[in-house]
Order: structure tokens, then sequence, then C-alpha cells
């Protein structure tokens, strides 16, 4: 319920700013950025970024955020699951936009930048043009076009040459698929959920440019860029303000729960199961047809992320190796007692793909979910047994 007053405030606010002529900021202008410290919420971990305007002499006090987009776009869902939803640039008051942030007890900095007046007014002129209806949209990318790229590439639009990122905030480094889990605690679903959807061009190394598509990275590389002034080179960054502190609250987790447990529970179940096979000599025909429609289901999910969306990141995704989509259409076949004998060519064929997948974790071209190794070991034993079996009974079974 509060999630909803929040948002009934900030839409409140949205568009008071737009109705204000002001043209041009005083000397006395200041204008920030905005980060924000992780919230509980999955979609909350990875932080904020915006920009503040801040111009008493003409009673200016706002939050340009390039992390809001509309629910009232027609086909709300399909456009968000198919990677064409647009995010805009809103602008609202900072004390509201500030104050959503302090009741969702996350940190809030702020840095003042190293700006001349015309840069000021040049950098509010470009925000303000870019608030307009027709201007605000813009197609999301979490990797590549973000609210956090968004403070990053707007400043170097409007600096041009002057303005000087380098990379002496990167002290390690990390791959795209790193950083994103060092935002998202482990052993989580939403961890799982990532390392699962998320492709192989995710594990390459981020250059520094790069990391700026998490806001905590922004903060850091704002931090150490300069900006030149005449012929001198001057600090991007002239002030840094913690505006808000959070109260640190230690995340609980079950681990009854947790992905490890659950997957790994199932593992054991289908090992046992198939022990008990391999002792009285048959085959749990429903095992393997459940094990049929949950892989395939799983992979024809990501193949649509990979061939159907937009997304950039959901492609070459080898998650396909173990969760073929071809299964899902094979699971009533291999639950019948006598299924065909070619069923065994396809068991051989997806022991293929499996150490097709261990090779390409191996040799780091994409890393995998740990939570699924138990999953994988038992599926792996248990295409080995049904392959084994199907070739010696011929498929047939008094069972």
């Amino acid at each position: 319920m509060k999630h909803i007053t929040y948002l009934f405030l900030f839409l409140f606010f949205l568009n008071l700013p737009s109705e204000a002529q002001v043209t041009t900021l005083s000397e006395a202008a200041e204008i920030s950025i905005i980060t924000v410290g992780p919230g509980k919420n999955l979609y909350d971990k990875f932080g904020h970024s915006a920009f503040r305007v801040k111009d008493e002499a003409n009673g200016i006090d706002w939050a340009y955020n390039y992390g809001t987009y509309d629910f009232n776009t027609p086909n709300f869902y399909t456009k968000f699951a198919q990677g064409k939803l647009n995010y805009n640039l809103s602008v609202a008051y900072f004390e509201a936009f500030y104050q959503n942030y302090i009741q969702e007890n996350r940190w809030v900095k702020e840095q003042v930048l190293n700006l001349s007046s015309t840069e000021k007014n040049e950098l509010f002129q470009y925000l303000q043009n870019n608030a307009k209806p027709e201007n605000r949209g813009y197609l999301y990318d979490f990797f590549f076009d973000n609210c956090a790229t968004r403070i990053r590439d707007v400043l170097k639009a409007v600096l041009g040459e002057e303005l000087q990122y380098n990379d002496r905030f990167v002290t390690e480094q990390y791959t795209f698929r790193e950083l994103i889990q060092k935002n998202v605690k482990a052993n989580t679903w939403g961890s799982l959920g990532m390392d699962v959807a998320i492709g192989a061009v995710v594990d390459r190394p981020a250059s520094a440019w790069e990391y700026q598509f998490l806001p905590q990275y922004v903060f850091e590389a704002a931090a150490v860029a300069t900006v030149t002034k005449g012929n001198t080179k001057e600090p991007l960054v002239i002030t840094t303000n913690s505006l808000f502190e959070n109260t640190p609250q230690e995340e609980t987790s079950n681990f009854f729960m947790s992905p490890l447990f659950v997957i790994g529970l199932l593992g054991l179940i289908i090992l046992f199961v198939t022990y008990q096979d391999f002792r009285k000599r048959k085959r749990s025909r429903y095992l393997d047809g459940i094990i049929f429609f949950s892989t395939g289901f799983i992979g024809f999910l990501l193949l649509l992320l990979w061939i159907a969306t937009d997304h950039s990141t959901t492609v070459n995704n080898y998650n396909l190796l173990w969760a073929f989509p071809l299964s899902l259409f094979l699971c009533v076949a291999i639950s019948k007692k006598q299924p065909k004998k070619w069923l065994s060519k396809y068991y051989a064929f997806l022991l293929i793909l499996f150490a097709l997948l261990c090779l390409h974790s191996i040799s780091g071209v994409q890393t995998f979910a740990i939570g699924f190794i138990p999953l994988f070991v038992a599926l792996a034993i248990r295409y080995i047994y049904v392959l084994l079996f199907l070739k010696k009974t011929d498929g047939k079974q008094k069972f």
C-alpha cells in the first residue's frame, strides 16, 4: 500500500516543474548527480541515479529522473516482456523524489558538479528539452541505456571533450554478469533467475565506461573524472554530500527455501528414483516425462527470450544445452510404456549437449548458476541410465 502512496505522490508532482517558465539559471545555481543506494526488491538492488537542479533565486529544486515508465502504455506487459518498453525522463520536485527513498531506507548521496554558469545553463536546457513529451521516451536497455548510463551520456553530450573519464575507479576487472551478481545476494531466486535468463554476451569483461550501467559506478567514475578549464584540468565533482544515511538491515533468508536446497532436493529425488529403477531393472516413465516437460518448457521460454524479443542480453544463452526446447514436445512419447526406439538416440544427443555445457563452462564462454549443479549431475546420471535401459530392453518393460 505504501508503494502506491509513493507512486501517487510522485506522479502528482511529476509535471509541476514543467509548468514553470524558467529559461536561465542564476549564477548561484547548482547541478548535481544524485545516487541512491540499493533497496529491498530485486528491481531496486542496483540503486538509482538522477540529476538535481537547484536554483534558489528562481525557486527551483528539481529531480530529473530517467528511470520512470508509464503503466498506461498500450500493451504495457507485452512490450516489457519483449524489451520494447520505453522509459521516460520525468521531472519532479526534489523533495518528493528524496522523501520516497528515505521512506524506503535507501541512502542518498549528492555530487555537486564543477560547471561554469554557461555549462550549467547548457545542461539545464538539454534536460528541459529532453523532458518534453515528444523527447522524453527512450528504449530501455539494462546494461547499455538506463537511468545510470544516461547521466554519463548527457554530461558527455553537453560537455564534450572538456569532460574526461578515466578508469582509476576500477580496481578489479569484472564481467557484466559478475557486476550484477555483486549486487544480488547469493543463493537467491533472483540471482538464479538472472543467471538463467541472461546469455553469454554478459560473460565478457566490462570496460570502465561500461561499468557505469550501475549507479554506484556512475558515482565512482564522476568522483575521479575531470573537466578542462582553460589550460588546466579540474575535478568534475567539487562537493560530495551525504543527504541521507540509511539504517543497515540484515537480510533474512531461509536456506530451506533457497535454490540450492530446493534444486538439490530435486536432484536427490531424481538420483533416488534412478537408483531404485536400477535395482528393480525398470524405468519410472512418468519421472522422465516430467523431466522432459520441465526442461523443455524452460528451454522454450529461453528460446523466446533469444529470438522473439529485443533484449540485447538474452541472446546466445547456452542454458539451452540443458534445457532443450524439443524435450517439451517429447514428454508424452517418453512417458509411454514402450517408447520409440529412436528416443535412445535422443538421450545420447542430450548427453552430448551436457558435454558441450561443461565445455562452455570450463572455457568461460558462459557462467552457469551454481544452484543448478546438483540438478545437472542428477540429470546426466538419469540420462545415462535411461539410454542404457532403452538400448538393453529395446524400450519394453512390464511396468
